[in-house]
């Protein structure tokens, strides 16, 4: 299992990050784990080509982690000429959604034939689902985006991907990170109880209780991303658009 950190970064961009979106390669399939909505530019930017994108798996709604897929998707009917199928697995909601925002910004475009198979599949938190061979169990997390929003955790039978999503701290996160080969967690901010998000001051005493063998900082503001070295010294990794490495 191999992660390109196609985008890092939180809502705004922070630090010069695009939105959210890791390309996970295993022996299996290509996935990307949320979409946000720089994503498409952030793949073209990489000279990544997403027509080799298999899945695409969301831990939550809102834009800056789904906010992509309309555009993905139009680019791959209208510009690639895709034939691959592909399939779109997210927290109950995603279909209605989905399907919302691509006729928000694309009116009809829902009408069109499609000219590749394209399927959008609903994940029950805690109830184990797999998704191209890979097993994707969804973990319900404390942030409010009109729908359940979820950590995940996706293996391929021989390495472990966990990620946060965006979450204030709850316990759920101690069984997600544990035994991943690598444990993805946002920390927004650098101090404070930071509602549906969060801190450093907050993760930093947990840290000991996340039983992953490695541990990466992702999805930062200004006041963390100056306090990165800190993490660093820690012993974390700190996600980084553009980064390759092995789970």
């Amino acid at each position: 299992m191999r992660l390109t950190i196609i985008g890092s970064g939180d809502a705004f961009g922070s630090g010069g990050r695009f939105n959210t979106c890791f390309w996970l390669e295993t022996a299996k399939a290509n996935l990307l784990v949320d979409c946000g909505a720089s994503s498409l530019v952030a793949l073209k930017a990489r000279g990544l080509d997403h027509g080799q994108v298999d899945g695409i798996v969301l831990s939550h709604l809102h834009g800056d982690h789904f906010g992509g897929l309309p555009f993905l998707l139009l680019d791959a009917q209208l510009v690639m000429r895709r034939t691959r199928p592909l399939i779109v697995a997210g927290p109950p909601g995603s279909r209605g959604r989905i399907e919302a925002a691509i006729e928000i910004f694309f009116p009809r475009a829902l009408t069109n034939t499609w000219r590749f198979p394209f399927e959008i599949v609903e994940i029950e938190p805690g109830r184990p689902a797999e998704i191209l061979g890979h097993t994707v169990l969804a973990a319900e997390v404390v942030h409010q985006s009109g729908a359940p929003s979820t950590a995940l955790r996706i293996s391929d039978g021989e390495r472990l991907f966990a990620y946060s999503g965006d979450t204030e701290w709850t316990d759920a996160l101690l069984g997600v990170a544990d035994g991943a080969d690598l444990f993805v967690v946002e920390c927004f901010g650098y101090a404070g109880a930071l509602k549906g998000h969060l801190s450093w001051e907050v993760l930093k005493p947990k840290l000991p209780k996340l039983r992953a063998k490695r541990t990466m900082l992702t999805h930062m503001n200004p006041s963390m991303l100056a306090k990165a070295d800190e993490a660093r010294a820690a012993g974390l990794l700190i996600a980084e658009d553009g980064l390759t490495l092995a789970v």
